[in-house]
């Protein structure tokens, strides 16, 4: 789209959360259309969060949002944003999908952000396009819906639909909203006021260790990283990875230790526990299924592998967020839980 917008132009967005959404992938959202309208001293962008039944909304972080109730057809929107995070992908409201779908055959541009994208699909919105999709995700939304081209991207603008995969990413998704809508120079002026620079296109890296773009990360962390997240189903030794990677074990082992503080093997379990997680919150597989996807051959070295990362067995995880914990708990690749401590200086590997 090119700088066609008029003065008297508001492009209005609706904000349909649902609970638990990611305050921060909203706020990352928003911020650059406040401030466009803030440098420009008009209403380029307007906006509304709505919710199926209206009233307060309670964000991941414990933050509630006042919402309106979904607003009729003839309201005029132009873009609709559904913002979900933990559980969304089990979130069932055939009013709202039906509201979606009627909103979509009038031409509004439907949106999502953070775990939201799996809404739309549930709603069959998703069919036929590329959508971005948050990397530690994207296995599980690729098995439960293959009509629907899933990406790891921080943004996909793909026709009529656009989705963020989450956390800061909704910066860069709007300031190429702003630039290709109000131009260049005004996208530069809202990246300044807003601390955010370099400016990331749809294309650049979302994160550490992906598809060999992996910026300060020492090659041959960055390389095993790579391996191993290609390699969950079927996992390589880890003599094979050093040698693939051209680089003796016991220094693959020192670079593990010194830049995500686990040994490669460890590393590598814990990724693929993690997937595992994934697999049993986000699809129907059995967790046999599940046991096979994430290279264990054995469905109880799986079990116990599983309770000993999680506290949990595989059976007892199939909610992201049960309604009885106060909080999601996502153990990391980098730290244990029960070790974490301060970093001290360290030296980049040679």
């Amino acid at each position: 789209m090119t700088n066609t917008h008029r003065k008297s132009d508001t492009v209005r967005f609706a904000f349909v959360l649902i609970p638990r959404f990611n305050m921060m992938a909203l706020t990352a959202t928003l911020e650059p259309l406040r401030v466009a309208n803030y440098l420009c001293g008009r209403a380029l962008y307007d906006w509304v969060f709505v919710s199926p039944d209206g009233g307060r909304i309670i964000a991941s972080n414990g933050i509630a949002v006042d919402t309106e109730p979904l607003p009729a057809d003839s309201r005029k929107l132009d873009t609709i944003y559904v913002c979900g995070s933990w559980d969304s992908e089990h979130y069932e409201h055939r009013e709202m999908f039906a509201w979606l779908r009627r909103h979509s055959r009038m031409g509004v541009r439907l949106g999502a952000m953070d775990i939201g994208v799996y809404i739309l699909a549930r709603a069959g919105l998703l069919a036929g396009y590329r959508a971005a999709v948050l990397w530690y995700c994207i296995r599980a939304f690729s098995e439960a819906y293959p009509e629907t081209d899933a990406e790891e991207r921080l943004f996909i603008a793909d026709r009529n639909r656009i989705t963020i995969a989450g956390g800061t990413a909704g910066v860069d998704g709007m300031l190429n909203d702003i630039s290709q809508r109000l131009g260049a120079p005004l996208g530069r002026e809202v990246s300044n006021h807003v601390l955010h620079y370099p400016v990331r296109t749809s294309d650049s890296a979302p994160r550490h260790g992906i598809s060999g773009r992996r910026g300060s990360m020492h090659a041959g962390v960055g390389g095993g990283i790579h391996l191993v997240e290609n390699h969950v189903e079927e996992p390589l030794p880890i003599p094979e990875i050093a040698a693939r990677l051209n680089v003796n074990q016991r220094k693959l082992e020192r670079l593990f230790h010194r830049h995500v503080d686990r040994s490669a093997i460890g590393y590598y379990r814990v990724l693929r526990l993690q997937h595992a997680l994934v697999l049993l919150t986000n699809t129907e597989l059995s967790i046999r299924e599940i046991s096979v996807a994430c290279g264990y051959s054995s469905l109880s070295h799986f079990a116990k592998s599983f309770a000993a990362q999680y506290g949990k067995r595989p059976r007892d995880c199939r909610d992201a967020w049960p309604l009885g914990d106060p909080a999601p708990v996502w153990p990391g690749l980098s730290t244990s839980l029960n070790d974490l401590r301060p970093v001290v200086n360290r030296t980049q590997a040679g």
